[in-house]
């Protein structure tokens, strides 16, 4: 939740003088009604407060009776927030309430959306797989291109970062790259910028990033397998991986496996102990990377896999960090994986950050 959202609150019960000072002290010109369960039952401004008074309203009467019943709100997760900004530059909204069925969940303010900054970190997707156990969706187009919520996967994972501030992509494709080609172009007509690298033959997670310009690239870059969904703050991995001082670091995420079976723990065959379908966690590598630029010069044009890469940084007593993943991820490597997709994206808010 915004930090400013519980500085504009207020109950229906509370006094019109208490909400203009409320209004004096945080200037968004705007002051939310929510009642013990935050749900959002009105918003009052200045405006809602002078006429109040001309109506002979007294600032120690209850605020229910001048606030608007039917404030202007956004839904959650329906509009990004180049949408956001240019509602409230149509209305000079100062701020705006988001919700969630009704309930109060965040404010959005315009300062918000004016100082977001683009951020100079490329990304780079591996969007060149054949995508053989997502047959026969696939066999006319790749992974990456396959419709997620109307459109696809790939165009949903540039705009997340998109909305993050992030426009420099790199694209390594392989299997059926004008159907890429074709639908991004350079990207000019989603505001970003798009360069492709193309793998003659395929080189792996890893060995594609010998296809990058290594001397255009001075900053840690992101590396995303293009079949990865998820709504997580990049913004955050790259400060994490910039403090840890890291070579490369690999976002991974909780994984719970449980034995169907009761296991028994034996010493020269007498059972010292049983433990009934036990529970163990691990962590699993996410497909999504940091990768510092001075790395780069190291990989060869040869089929590697990331870990591979990142196991000989380890052995090169190199820091390789684990950054965890906590929010929505999906990797979409199975028909099941899919349809999930598909019922998962009405709800995810790729444009919070």
């Amino acid at each position: 939740m915004h930090s400013q959202i519980t500085n504009i609150v207020v109950s229906k019960n509370d006094t019109i003088f208490k909400a203009l000072e409320l209004l004096d002290l945080y200037a968004l010109r705007i002051v939310l009604v929510v009642d013990d369960k935050n749900h959002l039952l009105g918003s009052v401004t200045d405006g809602d407060i002078r006429r109040g008074l001309l109506k002979g309203c007294g600032i120690y009467s209850s605020i229910e009776i001048i606030m608007h019943k039917s404030p202007y709100f956004v839904e959650e997760g329906t509009l990004t927030n180049r949408q956001i900004f240019e509602i409230m530059r149509e209305k000079r909204y100062l701020a705006l309430p988001i919700t969630k069925n009704g309930v109060l969940t965040n404010i959005v303010t315009l300062d918000d959306l004016i100082r977001k900054k683009r951020k100079e970190n490329p990304v780079f997707i591996m969007a060149g797989g054949f995508g053989t156990r997502l047959r026969p969706l696939t066999d006319k187009c790749p992974k990456p291109m396959l419709p997620v919520g109307g459109k696809p996967l790939l165009e949903t994972i540039i705009s997340s970062f998109k909305e993050q501030g992030f426009y420099k992509f790199y694209i390594s494709t392989h299997y059926l790259p004008e159907v890429i080609h074709e639908h991004f172009g350079d990207g000019e007509k989603f505001g970003i910028q798009i360069n492709y690298v193309h793998e003659t033959d395929p080189l792996g997670t890893g060995g594609a990033l010998s296809l990058l310009p290594k001397t255009d690239i001075d900053l840690p870059f992101i590396v995303i397998n293009g079949d990865v969904l998820t709504n997580m703050n990049f913004e955050k991995l790259i400060d994490f991986h910039n403090k840890n001082n890291a070579v490369a670091t690999m976002c991974v995420r909780e994984f719970q496996y449980q034995i169907p079976y009761g296991v028994v723990n034996s010493d020269q065959n007498i059972i010292q102990s049983m433990t009934e379908k036990p529970s163990y966690f691990f962590d699993i590598n996410t497909g999504i990377y940091v990768i510092s630029p001075k790395l780069l010069s190291q990989v060869k044009a040869e089929f590697i896999g990331m870990p591979t890469i990142l196991e000989q940084q380890i052995e090169k007593k190199q820091i390789v960090s684990s950054y965890p993943l906590h929010e929505y991820w999906l990797d979409i490597g199975h028909i099941e994986d899919y349809n999930r997709a598909q019922r998962d994206i009405v709800n995810l808010d790729f444009g919070k950050y």
